[in-house]
Formats: C-alpha cells, sequence, structure tokens
C-alpha cells in the first residue's frame, strides 16, 4: 500500500490530467452515460473532502480560524475585488441572458470544497482554508442575490433557488467535516481510527482522479453540443483565473501573510463553487437552458487551470531563502 501510495502522490499531476482525458473521452463515446455519472459526482466528491478533512487535525484547524488576518483578505479578495472583476467580464456576454446568469452564478461564489485539496498539492495553508469554507459559503449564499440584483437586475431573483446552497453546505462540508471529527477522535484511543486515517490518506488520489474523471464525463457532451455558443466564455473563464491569480498574490503580499497562506488566498481566489451552483443553474426555466453549460464550461476550464497551479503557485510565491542556504555562483 504504502509503496502505491508513494507513486500516485510522484506522479499525482499526470494522473489528473490523465483522469480529465478519460472523462472526457468516456463522456463522448458515450452519452447516455452521462446522468449516471451525475448521481456519482456528490457521493465521490463528499468522500474526497472526507478524507482531505481527515488529513488535517482539527486542532489545527481551531487555530485557523482565529486567525483573523487570513480570513479578513480571503473575505476581501473574493467578495469585493473578484465581484467587480466579474462584473466586468460579465459585460462581453450582457446581451445572452442564460450565459450572463451561468458566468455570474459560477464566477461569484468561491470554492468550498476540492480547493483545499488543490491548495494542500501546492504547498498552501489547507488548514487555514479548511477553516474559512463554511464563512465562505455563509457569505456567498448571504451576498449572491444582492451581486445578481445589482449586475442582472431585479428580474433574476424570482428564478434563483437557494435551497440547493444548503443542500450542499450539509452534503459537502458539514458531514464530512463532522465524520473526520469523529474518526480522528476514534483514533486518538483506538487502532481502527487509526486504520481509517491511513486507509483514506492512501485514496486520497484517486479519488480526486474519479471525481475529476465523472465531473467531466457527465457534462461534457452537453457542452459539446453548444459549443459554438459557449466559446464565448471559455475566454473569459481564462482571463479570470489570471486575474484572480494575480489578486490572491497582492492581496497576500499587502496582508503580509506568510507564503502557505499566500498560497491558500491565491487558490481561493481563483477556484470557483462550480459543483455547488450547478444545481442552481440546473433549476432554472428552460429558457435559461444555456445557464448550467456555461457553469460546467467553468468546470472544465478550472480543472485544466488548477493542475497547472499546482506547479505554478509555488513559483509565484516561493518559499524565502533561509539564511544559511548555499548560494549559487554566478557567472
Amino acid at each position: 500500500m504504502s509503496r502505491a501510495v508513494e507513486w500516485w502522490d510522484k506522479h499525482q499531476i499526470s494522473l489528473y490530467l490523465a483522469a480529465i482525458v478519460a472523462g472526457a473521452l468516456a463522456g463522448l463515446a458515450a452519452p447516455q452515460i452521462a446522468p449516471a455519472l451525475e448521481r456519482v459526482i456528490n457521493p465521490v466528491l463528499a468522500l474526497l473532502l472526507f478524507a482531505t478533512f481527515l488529513a488535517v487535525p482539527m486542532a489545527e484547524v481551531g487555530r485557523a480560524f482565529r486567525d483573523i488576518r487570513f480570513l479578513a483578505t480571503v473575505l476581501v479578495a473574493n467578495f469585493v475585488v473578484v465581484p467587480a472583476i466579474v462584473y466586468g467580464l460579465s459585460r462581453f456576454i450582457a446581451d445572452d441572458r442564460g450565459l450572463m446568469l451561468g458566468l455570474l452564478l459560477v464566477l461569484l461564489t468561491p470554492c468550498v470544497d476540492y480547493v483545499i485539496v488543490f491548495t494542500g498539492l501546492a504547498g498552501g495553508a489547507r488548514a487555514r482554508l479548511l477553516a474559512a469554507a463554511p464563512l465562505l459559503m455563509l457569505v456567498q449564499m448571504l451576498l449572491l442575490p444582492v451581486y445578481l440584483l445589482t449586475f442582472a437586475g431585479p428580474d433574476v431573483l424570482a428564478v434563483v433557488e437557494i435551497a440547493p446552497f444548503l443542500e450542499a453546505f450539509l452534503v459537502l462540508i458539514a458531514a464530512p467535516l463532522s465524520a473526520a471529527a469523529i474518526v480522528q477522535a476514534l483514533a486518538r484511543r483506538h487502532r481502527a481510527g487509526r486504520i481509517i486515517e491511513e486507509v483514506m490518506a492512501g485514496v486520497m488520489a484517486p479519488l480526486m482522479m474519479a471525481t475529476l474523471a465523472v465531473v467531466i464525463g457527465s457534462q461534457i457532451a452537453a457542452v459539446g453540443s453548444q459549443i459554438l455558443a459557449l466559446a464565448r466564455v471559455i475566454p473569459l473563464y481564462a482571463v479570470f483565473v489570471v486575474l484572480a491569480v494575480a489578486v490572491g498574490r497582492l492581496a497576500g503580499r499587502t496582508a503580509r501573510l506568510d507564503v502557505a497562506a499566500t498560497r491558500a488566498v491565491i487558490f481561493s481566489a481563483a477556484t470557483r463553487n462550480s459543483l455547488v451552483v450547478l444545481p442552481l443553474a440546473l433549476a432554472l426555466p428552460a429558457a435559461l437552458g444555456i445557464a448550467p453549460l456555461a457553469v460546467v464550461t467553468q468546470t472544465l476550464v478550472e480543472l485544466v487551470a488548477m493542475v497547472i497551479l499546482v506547479h505554478l503557485v509555488p513559483k509565484l510565491a516561493p518559499e524565502p531563502l533561509r539564511a544559511d542556504a548555499p548560494m549559487t555562483a554566478g557567472r
């Protein structure tokens, strides 16, 4: 088992890219499997988050929640600066209400689930981001109607339901987090808890691969059928990632956060809550049927971007050179 885990850890980025490709090929070759794959998304994602939460000691999460400077930086980046960027990007597709609404739904809501996984892969402060997740979820639930009212007009509030947010919070945050806390408490006294911790740590990479493959496979055929219309939002999503990374990096530096915290802010600003808002988009009237596909398109762009950022962010926010580190001789 340990050798397999070491191999997964060493080749995880390549494996994640392979999972994305495999999901896309499966979804395109057999589009009839899309509904079944879609039903699997939440269970697989919940398992991935359980494994992620289990790897972070709850005591560390408690300390992180008292890090007011980090929490304030994440909130300002996500709910003050990023919405201004999103408003500007939405103007390029304001003539298509469905596309615009899909873009607004997904880009105005910061991720609270697999962002923690990618942050950890890049050496970011995943415990602090985990501590911020409930707060991020609550604030986006409160502010999303305000942003939609401001950016899209008052009539949009009549067609957007908030119930999927509550369900996602319970299924993807509250339940896995509570289960992880119970297992950690059990592990302090019983070997069974420690075995669960070891097993879940070992299967984290395969769970991430399964999540990527299932999400892509479940939606790729529908996206492909509307690719000409959705082509308008693809460059906007790519630009968003670039600008959000810059916002996160600048916010971390301005707040004088440490390297790990800055990396966490970068990922928080760049990663969106697509899996949570997708049910909201699917509940929209048929006339706005392009909106959920716009949300899924952002997921496809983002997953590829996250794999790239796992390599790039450590270079954008590098560890400081130690005073006793050897200097490289120059010519």
